[in-house]
């Protein structure tokens, strides 16, 4: 299907781009790398009558050493972050969960901020954010605020990020030295996952310090293990003990019933996932 017919304004710099979202107001959207708006415009399920690109803004790019954090531009693609040795060094479990976002056409294209203020519960990238503790940069008229992930994932396809904002960079604390690993259930390759977990894991010594768990298609929005990283800490990297621990994976979790699977499914699956990743993220 063709989308309907639209004004399109390619800003290169922030205050450009929020000044013309300012001026156009409910009749614009804003593109990043397209890959979940231009579907949505081909069906015709949004028609905006502008439209406001963001790729030539390239401020917004690249990966860079924050001190005890990583700054992620927003419209960094999926690709370039995925293969960043300063991602892969201090943020693992975020180049995992890359290598199993859509195809490399999709991670070529695709952007690091876009997915993330996209908001779709069933992405890949949400739980790794919300397992970090990351925190969302927007940028307003009225300047920059930070937002932390356990706020900025607000319901569906819902975020805190207002209406003249923009999301322009992503902190990710360092967990440098962690094991990590990204467990995802589909049917088909490349689907959106039915379910998965995201571990990111510090041992001593045979035993599990600390653990970060993130859910994706949970609920409405990322979720956060929490029991679980709470159970599994001080606990042997053994198979029984992340098996008990993983049994709690789904306490406050709502995951949805579709043809894919119903909620008990998603539940039996979150606790399998998660025992997987926990233990691969263990060594």
């Amino acid at each position: 299907m063709i989308p309907a017919a639209f004004e399109y304004l390619a800003p290169t710099s922030v205050e450009e781009a929020l000044a013309a979202l300012a001026e156009h107001g409910d009749e614009a959207k804003i593109i990043a790398g397209g890959q979940s708006l231009l579907p949505v415009l081909r069906m015709r399920l949004n028609a905006p009558e502008w439209v406001i690109d963001l790729g030539r803004i390239e401020s917004l790019r690249g990966v860079r050493d924050g001190g005890d954090h990583l700054v992620i531009g927003a419209m960094t693609t999926h690709h370039d972050v995925g293969n960043d040795p300063l991602v892969h060094e201090h943020a693992l479990v975020v180049s995992k969960a890359i290598t199993h976002l859509a195809d490399a056409q999709v991670r070529h294209r695709g952007t690091f901020g876009g997915a993330l203020s996209h908001a779709d519960p069933a992405g890949d990238l949400g739980a790794p954010a919300l397992a970090l503790d990351a925190t969302f940069v927007v940028q307003g008229p009225g300047g920059t605020r930070q937002v932390p992930a356990t706020d900025f994932f607000v319901d569906l396809f819902e975020t805190a990020i207002s209406e003249d904002e923009i999301l322009v960079e992503v902190h990710v604390p360092k967990h440098t030295g962690w094991g990590a690993s990204y467990e995802k259930f589909v049917r088909i390759s490349h689907q959106w996952s039915i379910v998965a977990a995201a571990a990111t894991v510090r041992t001593e010594g045979g035993t599990i310090a600390e653990a970060r768990i993130g859910l994706t298609n949970m609920g409405s929005t990322p979720l956060r293990a929490r029991a679980v990283e709470e159970a599994l800490v001080g606990r042997p990297v053994t198979e029984e003990a992340v098996a008990e621990a993983s049994a709690m994976a789904t306490e406050g979790t709502s995951p949805p019933s579709d043809l894919n699977g119903d909620a008990d499914y998603r539940r039996h699956l979150a606790q399998v996932l998660t025992r997987r990743a926990v233990l691969a993220a263990a060594g």
